[in-house]
């Protein structure tokens, strides 16, 4: 994939302890937690009844993009979107499998609902009545870079903006010892073609990334999705380059401008 340069209008972050990306680059750069921050997010776009149903997974993938879309000042029903997450909802995919297994008849329909890999694409479409097209994705540890080079190629399409969206809750079950994943964890970009003055630049290069050791990474270090935040980090002003997994043998380096 050849280098591709666009603007980041809006950034939406959160997870235990920083449930915000102001909270966040606090964080970066002094290293304190929001005292009594909320266990899990409450994403304002549902309605009562739907915000209920919602699970841990769902309701910080909607709290992240509905942060960032008010961020730059977009309206969420004009953005396309890309939903990376790298294992969907494992505690209701550890439900299903546990009561397919022992008392099919008694699944519930609303955890049935709630079970597909592409639940947060659905709940944030209806929510925020978009009707632009939405992609849900998965690609093991090199999810978040997937998400941010499909994101890139609507864009290189043609498409203005996109609406980037990524997350993991925790794992529970027999599957915690196959597809580990500790805590809530979601980050989100509006990107754009237009000019700005925070820019991002991709470029997919052969080799593998070197451990992360940021303040983010230590903090959210056990989340599936903890591999996005390197790039967090740099745009918390923690440097200007940065390497993601990409897949075997294969990185996204992405290079941040500031101003």
């Amino acid at each position: 994939m050849p280098g591709r340069t666009v603007t980041i209008e809006g950034i939406g972050f959160w997870t235990d302890g920083l449930p915000s990306w102001q909270a966040a680059r606090d964080f970066v750069a002094g290293g304190a937690l929001v005292a009594d921050a909320p266990r899990k997010p409450s994403p304002r776009l549902l309605a009562p009844n739907e915000r209920r149903r919602a699970p841990e997974t769902v309701a910080v993938a909607l709290e992240v993009a509905l942060a960032a879309c008010t961020a730059a000042g977009r309206d969420p029903a004009s953005l396309p979107s890309v939903f990376a997450s790298t294992h969907g909802d494992l505690a209701i995919t550890d439900y299903m499998c546990a009561t397919l297994a022992s008392d099919p008849l008694t699944v519930s329909p609303t955890k049935f609902h709630n079970s597909v890999h592409n639940a947060a694409a659905g709940y944030w479409t209806i929510g925020s009545g978009c009707m632009h097209a939405s992609t849900a994705l998965s690609a093991f540890g090199a999810t978040f870079a997937e998400g941010l080079v499909e994101a890139l190629a609507q864009l290189a399409d043609g498409a203005e903006t996109a609406l980037l969206v990524g997350y993991d809750g925790a794992a529970v079950g027999p599957l915690e010892s196959t597809s580990h994943s500790r805590g809530l964890l979601g980050g989100a970009l509006v990107l754009s073609r237009a000019p700005g003055n925070l820019r991002l630049r991709a470029t997919l290069v052969d080799g593998t990334p070197p451990p992360a050791t940021g303040a983010l990474s230590r903090h959210a270090a056990g989340n599936a999705m903890a591999p996005m935040l390197p790039l967090f980090e740099a745009l918390a002003g923690d440097g200007d380059v940065v390497v993601l997994d990409a897949g075997p043998g294969r990185m996204l380096r992405v290079e941040i401008a500031h101003g």
